[in-house]
């Protein structure tokens, strides 16, 4: 699928581009089906974007936010996406929003996947939204290199729903959305920074092994067109 880059000055003029671009879309999906949905991801990349789109005003009532992927972790642990995102992005005005988590205090992290599973059905049929990013190892959601589940995320013809991911360079066990729940979002993003990040998406676009870089499923075989939003 194509890819197609977004360059900006700045982190700061990033994070405004990306904004206008993910309200206009929400706000058109409201307009057009009544409600919106949009899968963020963590890490230190989005906060400012979260930031600037949490004052957009469009009808953040009728939106449904949820992660990309998640770590095994309760919502008040420093390492947890659910915190990032209601610290950062469920304020101001979108403080309206829904929110679904994917953590879920269970016996074992499949017991969580299933819940997580459940609780996501009935949004991203497919997303009108959906932010990505990457890590300098090439990986993305929580399809990390060599993971013990990578082979069945990656796996278009598999079931929408979570999935657990266990690898060497995750950390904490992961919750992440399948690839095929993900490939087909309305708006499709890769939000990346510095040159370091786009030196690595360089890598992934010379070469095809997604086990080295699961990126390269996104960048080859995704059904949605790619939209890489960058800046230096």
């Amino acid at each position: 699928m194509t890819a197609t880059l977004h360059e900006f000055a700045d982190a700061a003029a990033l994070a405004a581009g990306l904004a206008d671009e993910v309200a206009a879309r929400l706000g058109s999906a409201i307009q057009q089906r009544g409600s919106a949905s949009i899968a963020v991801s963590g890490g230190s990349t989005p906060k400012r974007f979260f930031e600037t789109l949490s004052s957009r005003d469009i009808d953040w009532s009728k939106v449904t936010v949820t992660l990309v992927d998640e770590r095994f972790v309760p919502p008040d642990s420093d390492r947890s996406n659910h915190l990032l995102v209601a610290t950062h992005l469920l304020k101001d005005k979108a403080a309206q929003a829904a929110f679904i988590p994917l953590y879920y205090d269970a016996p074992t992290i499949e017991d969580a996947a299933v819940i997580a599973t459940e609780k996501t059905a009935g949004i991203g049929n497919p997303f009108d939204v959906a932010i990505l990013g990457m890590g300098g190892d090439g990986h993305t959601a929580s399809f990390f290199p060599h993971g013990n589940n990578l082979a069945r995320a990656l796996d278009l013809s598999g079931p929408r729903g979570i999935l657990t991911m266990q690898a060497e360079g995750a950390g904490e066990e992961r919750l992440t959305f399948s690839f095929a729940s993900l490939a087909d979002a309305r708006f499709l993003v890769v939000h990346i920074e510095g040159q370091g990040k786009k030196d690595v998406l360089e890598q992934a676009k010379a070469g095809s092994d997604e086990t080295d870089m699961p990126i390269r499923a996104v960048l080859n075989r995704a059904a949605s067109p790619v939209e890489i939003y960058w800046a230096p």
